[in-house]
């Protein structure tokens, strides 16, 4: 498994673009399942794209857009739109290629059991110490779920952990409250309960979607490459949604994302992967996406996580791909 360590690697950005040429390296995350693992497997994308495809794991959405600006990974799949805005904010040439998935139950803050606070006692987890991976989907889901009970961060003990670590903290009882997602989620769950629901969030407009991100120039220079790949993913999620195929992709897929088969079921069945004609819609990428990406920005700004945001995100959306891939 390859961290934030192994993706800070320098490579120039002639030498990646020359390794684009004949293969392909891919960022996506473990215990995260999702259909295109499917294709993964059968080698699919290989077969499509006519090279190599070489898939790396990582622990946060961050350590993903510090791969890509080395040169170490030229798509990311499943990259949380909070890190993806952080690295485009800061002026990574990242390009938004599609929905990988929207979710919202499992992505969230889980409070220690011990403290049995819930959403109508929020209000006390006023200085508590809490585990966050900062600059994530989990970090913006913090501050959001914070300004919502009326709870200053400022005067909290944040601490930067990556998910994993943040579920051990608050298992150990070292911390009061862990953010996180994936399988450290469903740990820590084991350990203490959630404020609101997916449901409850998303009403408030606390919206949970990751992106396939890459670096504009790859996508310049590799524009079929870059549709091809699309379409892989796109058809291994309709294979998915039809529900037809759910039987023979649930165990290749539970082996690929160190998961056992009932905990992939129960994961995915929170998770929607919408079609590419619903990708392209106002709601998605038609619109919204950038709009939801200039908020998320400013609550970054806000916080102070971040010194200033875009004047707008829509130069970091190109649907071009997607359309293509779309006929293919």
């Amino acid at each position: 498994m390859m961290g934030a360590t192994g993706a800070l690697a320098l490579l120039t950005g002639g030498q990646a673009m020359a390794q684009a040429a004949s293969e392909l390296t891919v960022g996506y995350f473990l215990e995260w399942p999702m259909p295109f693992e499917y294709a993964k497997v059968q080698g699919t994308y290989d077969e499509v794209l006519g090279m190599k495809v070489n898939w790396v794991s990582f622990d946060t959405g961050t350590a993903m857009s510090a791969a890509m600006a080395s040169g170490d990974v030229q798509i990311s799949v499943s990259q949380g739109v909070p890190p993806f805005v952080i690295a485009a904010s800061a002026g990574q040439d990242l390009q938004v290629l599609d929905v990988a998935v929207s979710y919202a139950d499992n992505d969230n803050c889980v409070v220690a059991a011990g403290l049995e606070i819930d959403k109508d006692s929020a209000g006390e987890l006023a200085g508590k110490k809490v585990a966050v991976p900062l600059g994530t989907a989990a970090h913006y889901g913090f501050l959001k779920q914070m300004d919502h009970f009326g709870v200053d961060p400022a005067g909290m003990e944040v601490v930067d952990m990556a998910p994993p670590e943040g579920a051990a903290a608050l298992a150990q009882g070292s911390v009061d409250m862990m953010c996180g997602y994936g399988g450290s989620l469903r740990t820590a769950m084991e350990y203490g309960n959630v404020l609101l629901t997916g449901d409850e969030k998303t009403e408030l407009g606390i919206l949970v979607f990751d992106v396939t991100s890459a670096p504009a120039a790859f996508v310049a220079e590799n524009p079929e490459l870059v549709a091809k790949f699309l379409s892989v993913t796109a058809k291994a999620n309709a294979d998915w949604n039809s529900g037809a195929a759910v039987e023979e992709m649930v165990p290749v897929i539970a082996q690929d994302s160190g998961m056992d088969e009932a905990a992939v079921r129960d994961f995915m069945s929170t998770f929607t992967f919408p079609s590419i004609e619903d990708q392209l819609s106002q709601k998605w990428l038609g619109g919204n996406a950038a709009e939801f990406m200039k908020g998320v920005a400013q609550v970054f700004v806000d916080a102070g996580s971040i010194p200033s945001a875009l004047d707008d995100y829509t130069a970091a959306v190109n649907t071009g791909p997607l359309q293509a891939a779309e006929g293919m």
